[in-house]
């Protein structure tokens, strides 16, 4: 579909929120200039009770003249529609998209509406967010809270597209970040927003960019801007819009030319202490949930990235902008930094997840039932992670995947093509003992039982058998697209392998709490005996 050119300039994040959850997604975006191997990189984290764990290849198609394509709800964009039969899991029941989408027994999802159809889509990899596709476009995401609406419901006359379904879109019918971002303004502008506000991580192997949207309260258009992420700088959002200045003209931004006059129009419109239109401000983009709730995951992954920015843990408001859009690493990041980055809670700072009475005697660092905590970038109800890598010497794009909270799972990569059956049609709700998801949980809920006794031994295996993997990646460089999938698909399969085998063996080593010990600094005092 061709777009109107009459747009600006770019920027684009991602991070994700259900109404049932009480916390929500991480997303980055690592330039080509700022890592340590050339690769750009986009993490997410996908965190929510309700996400579908289902990784999903769909393949590239091609469409006859005059075709539609079919633009479906999502529940990940706030609860379950059963008017639409869209469910959290299995998130689509759609036979046309791909064969890990046909559900026998399960009424089909109901499209909100139709696009015209292009005449070939590309092949990319799904979830409850579109991840990447064959030609190295990469997406993240991330929801964000807004004071003036938190959340405009799918209804016939109001806009057809959430951020799902824009990147999916994106990713079947564009090669390059800056041709996608102005792509998804474009399908907003004519066939409208539902859903929560948004924020995009848009990259490819030269430019990252963040977009961020935001329904209108009529469900007629959208309000979005995107902005560019300077090469050899790092990225990172946390549930809440991250561009401030709205700045025409500039070659860094990408927005529709009417987005000044909408904000007037909706007697939104606010600015900052030098006047200028201020994308934040206007969207009352206020932490949700908590206070720090996004704003110290932004200060925590700037500071673990640039520690010499001395960047303040606390702020005066939400929309402070002391801390700048993006940063240059003081280092160059290498990929083991970043998967860790994911596994980051607080550790070494006065917001340690890990100490104080809350903790618990096994020092977790997650929270449960219906207190507001504050969350730290590793979760407890993370679904998954991925960190996408696009690189001229791999011979296809490849995805990091992480099921349940990396913290206590291992990263897989995988390419861009067929994937191994363990990844498809993981049901949270029917234990089985062959899908990822599952062989995952079993280490991870296992360890979060016992944190501090069990967490250094996961992590350990975790860290030996990332580094086999990037090792298999990079003997692999000159292998063909298809040998490199199969490569990695067998890899895979010998990590759940070994997955399946760290349970047993947390198991066998703490039988009956042999070897267990309380974190040293809970010390609960000894049982009063009485003398003979």
């Amino acid at each position: 579909m061709k777009t109107k050119s009459v747009f600006l300039s770019v920027a684009l994040s991602v991070v994700c929120l259900a109404a049932s959850n009480a916390e929500a997604c991480t997303t980055t975006i690592v330039t080509k200039g700022a890592s340590a191997d050339g690769s750009a990189y986009v993490t997410h984290s996908n965190d929510s009770f309700s996400s579908d764990p289902s990784i999903v290849y769909v393949p590239a198609k091609d469409h006859p003249a005059g075709a539609m394509r079919k633009v479906y709800p999502s529940a990940i964009a706030w609860d379950d529609l059963p008017e639409y039969e869209c469910y959290s899991n299995p998130r689509l029941v759609a036979p046309e998209r791909a064969e890990a989408y046909v559900y026998p027994g399960k009424k089909q999802t109901k499209p909100l509406g139709e696009i015209p159809e292009v005449a070939h889509t590309y092949a990319y990899i799904d979830s409850d967010y579109a991840v990447m596709n064959e030609h190295g476009l990469m997406l993240g995401e991330c929801t964000n809270n807004s004071l003036h609406l938190e959340y405009l419901e799918p209804k016939e006359g109001r806009g057809i597209f959430y951020a799902s379904e824009l990147g999916r879109v994106a990713l079947e019918r564009c090669r390059t970040a800056r041709e996608a971002v102005q792509l998804m303004g474009g399908l907003i502008d004519k066939y409208g927003l539902w859903g929560t506000g948004e924020t995009l991580l848009v990259a490819d192997r030269e430019e990252g960019w963040v977009l961020e949207m935001q329904p209108t309260p009529t469900g007629k258009g959208g309000f979005w801007i995107a902005q560019r992420v300077p090469d050899g700088e790092f990225f990172v959002a946390a549930n809440q819009f991250r561009i401030h200045a709205i700045k025409p003209g500039s070659l860094d931004q990408i927005f529709n030319p009417q987005l000044p006059d909408m904000l007037k129009k909706a007697g939104w419109a606010a600015y900052d202490k030098k006047g200028n239109l201020d994308w934040v401000r206007s969207m009352k983009a206020a932490e949700d949930f908590h206070p720090y709730f996004a704003l110290r995951r932004v200060w925590r992954a700037l500071s673990l990235v640039a520690p010499s920015s001395k960047l303040p843990a606390k702020v005066k408001n939400w929309d402070t902008e002391a801390y700048p859009f993006s940063v240059r690493p003081d280092h160059p990041l290498t990929l083991a930094e970043i998967m860790d980055l994911h596994r980051d809670a607080y550790e070494g700072t006065p917001f340690d997840r890990r100490k104080g009475e809350n903790a618990g005697p096994f020092a977790l660092p997650y929270r449960y039932g219906k207190t507001k905590w504050e969350r730290s970038i590793t979760s407890s109800n993370i679904a998954y992670t991925w960190i996408a890598q696009v690189k001229d010497s791999l011979p296809r794009p490849i995805f990091w995947l992480a099921m349940s909270a990396p913290a206590e799972s291992t990263y897989v990569p995988l390419a861009v093509a067929p994937l191994p059956e363990a990844y498809a049609k993981n049901d949270r709700a029917k234990y089985d003992p062959a899908k990822a998801w599952w062989i995952s949980q079993q280490v991870t809920t296992l360890t979060k039982g016992y944190y501090s006794a069990m967490a250094p031994k996961v992590l350990e295996a975790a860290h030996k058998g990332e580094q086999r993997s990037m090792e298999l990646v990079a003997s692999a460089s000159g292998q063909s697209k298809e040998e490199f999938a199969q490569t990695l698909r067998g890899n895979a399969d010998r990590v759940l392998t070994d997955w399946r085998g760290l349970y047993g063996k947390l198991l066998a080593d703490h039988d009956g709490g042999h070897g267990l010990e309380y974190d040293k600094a809970f010390q609960p005092k000894a049982d009063k005996v009485l003398k003979y």
